[in-house]
């Protein structure tokens, strides 16, 4: 049902459009060996050659305080600042979901930690997509390097926070005092960070007046996450159907919990921002925000989990109003 057959390959870079200088130039920054190098004879652009000074780091529809009156009183540069952060900010926040969400679960499916009986071909396309994952956050990390080269700022990923869904993810597997649950619970979160990140990072590839790296950046690991999404439901929908009651219950509260973690508003990210770049009236800024009832979360679409959980007969025990 969600397309496993023929999707197992070797492990390869993400697949770029060749076509494209600044898809190409964000795969040639991952491994400097890139076989093209050999072959073709010009010199090639390297990623900082497509950096444009003059365009946003990160949308300004993504600043959930982008219509405060003190957010729009600062001066451009202080904005600047702020924007680069957003996008300082958005790489961590996926390559924390990538390397303690993620590839967690993967490992666990690897070594077929449930005892489900996956084959080799099944625990090896959980494996390739491990070293996806890996690709994936070189990818964040170089274009966050890319932005600190050009605007001369620290912008350090260590002054900010874990991201709330690693938070969640932590806590709720810790609060399992059998390892198997535990396992389950990882199970739970990876599959839903694995089904929905493609939903978060289309959210940075439409804006025209924002990086064109950052924007291939993104658009490059969304084409491999919707491969991955169809790999992690049939993955996930074998070892359901060897779960016993006990063990489908347990991966259902982690699926609910999965959901709320990664649809759900957290401010401490930006609050650590805010604070850190000394923002007149930060706690005023946040408070207003959270505040609000009228905001709307980021991240919406919900599909792809929902489509998995409605295979799995148990939508509606995930989320109710689904």
């Amino acid at each position: 049902m969600f397309g496993f057959e023929g999707l197992l390959s070797p492990p390869s870079l993400p697949e770029c459009d060749e076509s494209d200088p600044v898809e190409s130039a964000v795969i040639r920054s991952l491994v400097r060996s890139w076989p093209r190098r050999a072959t073709v004879r010009r010199v090639e652009p390297e990623l900082d050659d497509f950096f444009d000074p003059a365009k946003a780091d990160f949308p300004e529809d993504l600043l959930p305080f982008r219509e405060h009156d003190l957010y729009r009183c600062l001066d451009e540069t202080k904005k600047d600042r702020l924007r680069a952060w957003g996008w300082i900010a958005y790489n961590k926040n996926v390559m924390d979901i990538e390397q303690f969400v993620v590839n967690p679960g993967f490992q666990l499916l690897s070594r077929d930690a449930f005892g489900t009986g996956l084959g080799d071909r099944h625990r090896a396309a959980a494996l390739q997509s491990m070293v996806d994952e890996e690709y994936h956050t070189l990818m964040h990390l170089n274009a966050s390097a890319a932005t600190r080269r050009h605007r001369g700022w620290p912008l350090r990923e260590d002054a900010l926070p874990t991201a709330q869904t690693v938070r969640r993810h932590h806590a709720a597997a810790v609060g399992h005092t059998d390892p198997r649950a535990a396992a389950l619970t990882t199970l739970a979160f990876t599959t839903v960070a694995e089904t929905s990140i493609s939903a978060y990072l289309a959210l940075m590839t439409e804006d025209e007046g924002v990086q064109p790296v950052n924007r291939a950046t993104v658009a490059l690991h969304r084409r491999d996450e919707l491969c991955h999404s169809s790999i992690t439901g049939d993955l996930v929908t074998m070892v359901y159907d060897g779960l016993d009651a006990d063990d489908r219950h347990t991966l259902l509260e982690g699926l609910r919990d999965g959901v709320d973690a990664f649809t759900g508003s957290d401010l401490t990210t930006w609050r650590a921002i805010l604070e850190r770049e000394e923002v007149t009236g930060a706690g005023t800024i946040i408070a207003d925000v959270t505040a609000d009832s009228d905001r709307k979360p980021m991240v919406q679409d919900c599909s792809a989990i929902r489509r998995l959980c409605e295979h799995l007969g148990i939508a509606k025990d995930v989320r109710p109003a689904w």
